[in-house]
């Protein structure tokens, strides 16, 4: 299996295996590549709509005002590592990626 047949492999599965949480903007963020297992670490990112950010309430301040209200906050992302054995294409597991904090 190459590399974009992995990563198709893994986008496939977390669309349908989180089908019902109406998971959007789905994204391939890193590929990895166990030589000694033949296992493609595949990290999948992608937002549900309970982690977007609501829109902030109408406001009736003046605009000027409205400039100095802090921006809202990012959309937030889940990132699953998606394991595909690379013979078959058969999933092994979907774990949490852990990021590393930014200083």
């Amino acid at each position: 299996m190459d590399v974009k047949q992995a990563a198709r492999t893994a986008r496939d599965y977390i669309t349908d295996l989180f089908a019902d949480e109406n998971v959007q903007n789905i994204g391939l963020e890193e590929v990895e590549f166990d030589d000694i297992g033949k296992i493609w670490n595949i990290t999948i990112g992608f937002s549900r709509p309970w982690e977007s950010p609501k829109d902030p309430p109408k406001s009736f301040i003046v605009p000027v005002l409205q400039e100095l209200e802090p921006p809202p906050p990012p959309n937030q992302r889940s990132y699953k590592i998606v394991r595909v054995r690379d013979h078959d294409g058969h999933i092994l597991s979907v774990m949490n990626r852990a990021l590393a904090a930014h200083n």
